[in-house]
């Protein structure tokens, strides 16, 4: 199960396996930015050297300053540009191979897992999260890193040039830096994370409302989904207000700032008219501190938005996480070895439950080949469970199923998608044409499979009423089709499959008896050479069955 509020602890570490594969290049990219911050920091000792040249009267190393000035403003503009070009590059490669990672790993994912989180949560995650992250990537890395490397630069630089000037600025502010830093952690600690689960939770509920949204406003309930959404929008704005009053801590860097540049002036004239320092040095900590603190003050800024990031890749870690890697589907032989082409479909003590709910309790039963049976029971009675169960959608918590003697655990489920086809009760179809819904199958059916499809379940005449036929436009969610068609586009999808189990979840249920009639008419006509079995309320479905299996309670009986 995925966590709410997954850690932040180690989210690097944990991250840098989805890095490595463009280490190279992020590598090329943190060495042209410390070049780039090299020459920032180098721009304070060749303004500190000019500086002396004057107060010596020699022209010749003021000339000499003042190229070497220029041809380091020049090189780091260049160096800067080429940084944030690899950067940027770097952030793109990752979050493009995030994307493919995320979505492989979903349409691979358990049916039981997507079921047992909320849609908007699941959608936060694998498209909101990567959003926020490659704007900060793209945006504020690039300035995380320069910033970060002028700080420690800019230090090195001030201990060659005074190290006891350096001490002394250190001791007197560096406490009072980590004490803001501190103050900032303390108010960041849950905030961030609060926020970011604020923000799924908000649009999970969107997502939620807007599916339901005839069920809500067909009864005049609408403001039903006001009232969710208003409360879930309320939390989130709580949510950021304490960030933004955590991220505010951060703004007493510039009084910081101030404080330091002034003591720094006092205690440099004192030093300058005792002949300790040089007036050169004295600019050259001018400007190196001034340089630092507003670093750190840009380091301030970013560290929000670094936080944000940071919990939104804790989030993403813990999704990659739960989720296993997609196997490799299995190649010729392999998978012939796999499950054999006919067999029994049997399950034996089978236990699955929802939470501590047992739905389907130690079900024992087999379907030779060649059966046609009816699942029967009462609604609720665990009919559709153990169908998913039966077809492998569901992995059972105790107990085995089998097809032809091989536990589909075993095999990869594209082979039992291939042996084991279920038709659901509500058929899923996407925006789009027919022949784009029908081309969901496996395999990747072509034209005349889809044609030889058709007629195989006598549904020329259907297609060729569509207004384009095979090409006919669905609609956005299929809504141009009645529910016995899109049971009939499902039925489309198991013949092009042929697979020699097939599994009919409620097809004919709350259908008009033309819709039903035809909808059987192309079952008997799929059902020769295969394993059928349907669940099934209509009487007239249940007596063409040879024989039925009844559920109650998740038993049969």
């Amino acid at each position: 199960m995925l966590a709410e509020e997954p850690s932040t602890k180690g989210v690097f570490r944990r991250f840098w396996p989805y890095l490595r594969p463009h280490r190279v290049i992020v590598f090329g990219a943190m060495l042209a930015s410390l070049a780039s911050t090299a020459a920032v920091v180098a721009i304070a000792p060749v303004i500190g050297w000019g500086v002396d040249a004057v107060t010596d009267h020699d022209r010749s190393r003021l000339w000499w300053a003042v190229a070497v000035l220029a041809v380091v403003v020049v090189a780091r503009m260049l160096l800067l540009r080429q940084s944030e070009v690899l950067l940027s590059r770097a952030g793109e490669r990752t979050i493009r191979g995030l994307r493919d990672l995320v979505v492989e790993r979903l349409a691979a994912a358990p049916l039981r897992f997507v079921e047992a989180h909320r849609t908007g949560d699941l959608l936060r995650r694998s498209t909101g999260e990567i959003a926020d992250l490659t704007l900060f990537l793209r945006d504020q890395l690039p300035n995380l890193i320069g910033v970060t490397l002028t700080v420690v630069l800019t230090t090195g630089l001030l201990l060659v040039y005074s190290w006891l000037l350096t001490l002394l600025l250190i001791a007197l502010f560096l406490p009072l830096a980590v004490g803001v830093l501190g103050w900032f952690n303390a108010g960041a600690a849950g905030t961030f994370g609060r926020q970011a689960a604020s923000d799924a939770a908000m649009t999970a509920t969107f997502t939620e409302t807007l599916t339901a949204h005839e069920a809500l406003v067909a009864p005049g309930r609408p403001d039903e989904w006001v009232r969710r959404f208003r409360r879930d929008n309320d939390e989130l704005r709580t949510a950021n207000e304490r960030a933004i009053d955590a991220q505010c801590r951060l703004e007493l860097f510039g009084a910081l700032e101030g404080l330091a540049t002034a003591a720094l002036l006092l205690l440099g004239v004192w030093l300058v008219r005792g002949d300790h320092l040089g007036v050169g040095t004295v600019v050259v900590f001018v400007l190196a501190t001034r340089n630092l603190f507003e670093s750190l003050l840009t380091l301030s800024g970013i560290a929000g938005q670094a936080q944000l990031a940071r919990v939104g890749l804790a989030r993403l870690v813990d999704l990659l996480t739960v989720l296993p890697p997609v196997a490799a589907p299995p190649d010729g032989a392999a998978a012939d070895a796999g499950l054999p082409a006919r067999g029994d479909l049997t399950a034996r003590g089978v236990t699955f439950a929802y939470g501590d709910t047992d739905v389907v309790r130690n079900v024992s039963v087999t379907f030779p080949p060649g059966d046609r049976a009816g699942l029967i029971g009462v609604t609720g009675s665990g009919k559709t469970t153990l169908a998913k169960v039966l077809t492998g959608l569901y992995e059972p918590d105790s107990g085995v199923v089998c097809f032809g003697g091989v536990d589909l655990r075993t095999v990869h489920p594209a082979q039992v998608r291939e042996r084991i086809v279920l038709v659901p009760q509500q058929v899923h179809l996407i925006g789009g044409t027919l022949a784009e819904n029908l081309a969901l199958t496996p395999g990747a059916p072509d034209r005349a499979a889809m044609e030889g499809a058709v007629a195989q379940l006598g549904l020329t005449d259907w297609v060729d009423g569509l207004d384009g036929g095979l090409d006919a436009d669905l609609g956005t969610r299929g809504e141009r089709l009645s529910a016995g068609e899109r049971q009939i586009v499902g039925l489309l999808r198991a013949a092009l499959v042929d697979p020699p189990v097939l599994v009919l979840d409620e097809a004919t249920a709350d259908l008009d008896p033309q819709a039903a009639r035809r909808l059987e008419d192309a079952v008997e006509r799929l059902r020769p050479g295969r394993t059928l079995l349907v669940i099934a309320h209509r009487p007239t479905t249940v007596e063409r069955l040879p024989r039925t299996v009844r559920v109650e309670a998740g038993r049969l009986s």
